[in-house]
């Protein structure tokens, strides 16, 4: 075994990123993937990067809007009752997490690691892949001037954190995208957003990461590890064992089963989303939209269109909630002319990590000195996951990373 060999656990956006960037710095890289390559949270999303997008989950006024919703199995967030004890930890740590303090520190940072996936991403597509980039903004959108009074205090917090933004009243809006509706009262308009199809970048990254020498081994399951102290030794699967110098758990909702394994207690919960992808219609918008009092968004892909949104805290359960999809089709479908006659060509849930402050969990656990955490990303993981991966090449090398990553330290909850 080399000193220099590193497994990587996962097959999403964080893993692959993470694999392609060790094996750029000369590490002797394996990817461990249960499924095939970008078969979770990464494949379905709304493919939006959002430099823009600085305020975590965890934020005030979050917690009572919550509380309203979540016996609602309808609304933008749900959780569904269930005797957890895991995930009532989880509720108490995201309720303390809902405040201006924590948001103001955690800004900067979120707001770092999307400008530098954003270069990326753009170097990418100008030199290796085609994934659908392109750097059209995105369009907060505000169906009521109360909404509308709430995204200027907003957009004021967003320009505090360095993003630009644009407030425009309804005919602004409607100039900048046509396929607006009258019903729009004024937008928030980030111009440095950027949107992607992420499939097609997730598994453009894999084939490159092979052509620098990475080992890809799909439909091998992580089942557990064998450990030597505070280090991790062999990696066992449904394939065999895996022998390797470090280890990189970014295993998205799945890393706090898979870390049980090693004795570590990983705070994430998994937060079921749906999104719906229609056929292009001719009419259809040319700038990503977020309907604001509507919680969803709407990107177009190419020769797609696709809705997303919701959460539902619901455990480890893929199982489709069709008042749920009915609720999102409704409100999606709403806002696009003639959406009723649109061709729907596919219904997706994947499950999407969430910690109970918002931030990502990327670092060494104290408790093994050659294993690198990378997971928690929540709805952020297309807009950080090359950032990410870039770090997370920093830490399995034992570079200084940049000060403000401690605020990513997995053992914060502990």
């Amino acid at each position: 075994m080399s000193e220099r060999s590193v497994i990587v656990v996962g097959g999403g956006v964080i893993g692959v990123s993470s694999a392609y960037y060790l094996a750029r710095e000369g590490w002797e890289v394996t990817l461990l993937e249960k499924g095939e390559i970008c078969a979770g949270s990464s494949y379905g999303n709304a493919g939006l990067i959002v430099p823009s997008h600085l305020v975590p989950l965890a934020a005030p006024g979050v917690w009572w809007q919550g509380v309203k919703w979540m016996l609602n199995s309808e609304s933008p967030f749900y959780i569904k009752p269930r005797a957890s004890l895991d995930l009532a930890r989880w509720l108490w740590r995201f309720r303390a997490a809902c405040t201006p303090g924590r948001v103001r520190r955690a800004m900067p940072l979120l707001r770092r690691l999307s400008v530098e996936s954003l270069e990326l991403y753009r170097g990418f597509a100008e030199k290796d892949l085609d994934f659908g980039f392109r750097q059209s903004g995105s369009m907060t959108v505000f169906a009521t001037p109360e909404g509308l009074a709430h995204g200027r205090d907003e957009a004021k917090l967003l320009r505090e954190g360095g993003a630009t933004v644009e407030v425009l009243d309804g005919q602004a809006a409607r100039a900048a995208e046509p396929a607006l509706g009258r019903d729009v009262v004024g937008a928030l308009y980030c111009r440095e957003d950027a949107l992607l199809v992420p499939d097609r970048f997730v598994k453009g990254l894999a084939k490159l990461a092979e052509s620098a020498g990475v080992r890809v081994r799909t439909g091998t399951e992580a089942i557990g590890f064998r450990t030597r102290g505070s280090r991790v030794t062999d990696v066992e699967t449904t394939r065999g064992t895996f022998t390797a110098g470090t280890v990189v758990l970014a295993a998205g909702a799945w890393s706090p089963d898979v870390g049980r394994t090693l004795g570590l207690r990983v705070p994430i919960q998994p937060a079921k989303g749906y999104s719906l992808t229609y056929r292009r219609p001719a009419r259809a918008p040319s700038i990503p939209l977020l309907p604001a009092e509507g919680r969803f968004s709407v990107t177009p892909m190419g020769e797609f269109l696709r809705f997303g949104g919701t959460l539902e805290l619901a455990g480890m359960d893929l199982s489709i909630n069709r008042r749920r999809v009915e609720a999102l089709r409704k409100k999606a479908l709403a806002c696009i002319e003639g959406g009723d006659s649109l061709e729907l060509l596919e219904i997706w849930r994947g499950l999407r990590p969430c910690t109970p402050d918002g931030l990502p969990l990327v670092g060494r656990p104290r408790r093994y000195e050659n294993l690198v955490l990378a997971a928690g990303h929540a709805m952020v993981g297309m807009s950080m996951g090359p950032a990410t991966g870039k770090l997370v090449a920093q830490l399995a090398g034992g570079a200084a990373p940049p000060a403000d990553v401690g605020l990513l330290d997995p053992d914060r909850f502990n």
